[in-house]
């Protein structure tokens, strides 16, 4: 009863936040006590309320009318890593006893980016006006996913909020470098792929017709291999474009499959964990997502159950938030986590037996924490690995692709050369 009662005040408390009135920056001038002129910027809901504003503060305004928006935007995005490091910087004013309002106003006010000061500006105007700061943050669920809200929500309840954004930072920074890496791993193949075909549809363009100019005085039937080759180039020649047209798309397909179809996605999410070498990275990265993403939530004060529901989110593949759904399922009816994450097939016994000890020591976080640092130093090894594995293989790839178009242009050279001896 006590749950459902919370769960509802929870979800009331959401829908409150997302209520709230957008908030704009309106220009404004007039005169003060004095009689003289003045002017200046202030944020608020609809211009009577900045006239109300400017009246409390002995201004007669004479022009209120909201900030235009420039023409051309030149602001540069707000990126994870800046909320991760503005998330860190929160942490480090808390814990030195700065209070909360005033952190984030010296935090906008010495922002590089613009956009990054509007945004804190916001929440600094949302938590002065009484809304608890979790909610401030909710409605920019581009910048603050529902983890990193729900963390500072159980950070405000327990008066730990330094610890808290404390825990937030360092699992922002460690998701960010872990997703570098990974982006890493995965860039390799696609730059060994791309540069095969590049070189393959350069000689096919301009090389191979060169050669079959040559061919042509000979007077006599080419090789079947030397005949497919300037077959292919000749076709690439005349209809390039629906070469570029199908990769265009096929590109678009399949971004857009992507994108709509969820089964697509588990599909997709399936297939990426068999590649040889991109799948174990692939492997140890969602579990290293899991474990740390659990031992924050934990940590924090956030129940197993809900915690276990955060990390299946966070782990980044379908296979393994399937996995992690079913333990959460295990574990409200009474199962070890241990346990449940055994019977699921999916999980390393390393892995197993750590939740294991966590458990049955009481300190679960500490032990994944641990689990999370070990899987993100074997993928960041496994990332430089596949790196300096990768070189040779891009020039096998090419010294095959280019060796065999030139075997083929030199064989009808070969073949006149053996019956002239």
């Amino acid at each position: 009863m006590a749950t459902a009662t919370a769960d509802k005040a929870q979800k009331s408390k959401k829908k409150k936040a997302k209520a709230q009135p957008k908030v704009f920056t309106f220009e404004w001038k007039g005169t003060n006590r004095t009689g003289n002129k003045t002017s200046g910027e202030l944020r608020g809901t609809s211009a009577l309320e900045i006239k109300s504003q400017l009246k409390k503060q002995g201004v007669k305004p004479k022009v209120v009318r909201k900030k235009a928006k420039p023409l051309f935007k030149s602001d540069k995005k707000i990126t994870a890593m800046d909320i991760a490091m503005m998330t860190r910087q929160v942490a480090t004013m808390l814990s030195a006893g700065v209070p909360i309002v005033s952190t984030l106003e010296l935090l906008g006010r010495g922002h590089e980016k613009p956009k990054m000061r509007e945004l804190l500006a916001t929440i600094v105007g949302d938590v002065q006006s009484g809304i608890p700061l979790s909610d401030s943050l909710r409605p920019h669920r581009q910048y603050f996913d529902d983890l990193y809200v729900d963390l500072v929500a159980a950070g405000e309840h327990s008066g730990s909020l330094d610890a808290v954004f404390d825990r937030v930072a360092t699992y922002r920074e460690k998701a960010e470098a872990l997703k570098s890496k990974i982006k890493k791993a995965m860039f390799y193949p696609a730059a060994v792929v791309v540069v095969a075909i590049a070189v393959t549809a350069l000689l096919l363009l301009f090389v191979v017709p060169q050669f079959e100019s040559i061919f042509q005085g000979f007077g006599a039937e080419l090789p079947a291999f030397t005949q497919m080759i300037v077959n292919i180039s000749r076709w690439l020649q005349s209809s390039w474009y629906i070469f570029v047209i199908a990769i265009i798309i096929a590109i678009f397909s399949f971004k857009r499959a992507h994108l709509h179809s969820q089964s697509f996605r588990n599909r997709v999410d399936e297939l990426v964990l068999k590649i040889p070498a991109i799948g174990d990275i692939l492997h140890k990265g969602a579990m290293a997502r899991f474990a740390r993403t659990l031992s924050t939530t934990f940590a924090a004060g956030v129940p197993l159950i809900d915690g276990l529901e955060s990390s299946a989110g966070a782990s980044g593949n379908y296979v393994y938030r399937n996995a992690l759904l079913k333990v959460r399922q295990e574990v409200m009816a009474g199962m070890q986590m241990n346990v449940a994450m055994r019977t699921t097939g999916l999980f390393p016994d390393m892995l197993i037996q750590m939740v294991m000890i966590g458990e049955e020591s009481g300190g679960l976080d500490e032990m994944l924490n641990k689990v999370a640092n070990i899987y993100e130093m074997q993928v960041d090894d496994a990332v430089d690995g596949l790196s300096s594995l990768i070189e040779p293989v891009m020039m096998v790839v090419i010294g095959t692709v280019v060796g065999g178009l030139i075997v083929g242009m030199y064989l009808p050279i070969f073949e006149m050369g053996n019956v002239v001896g």
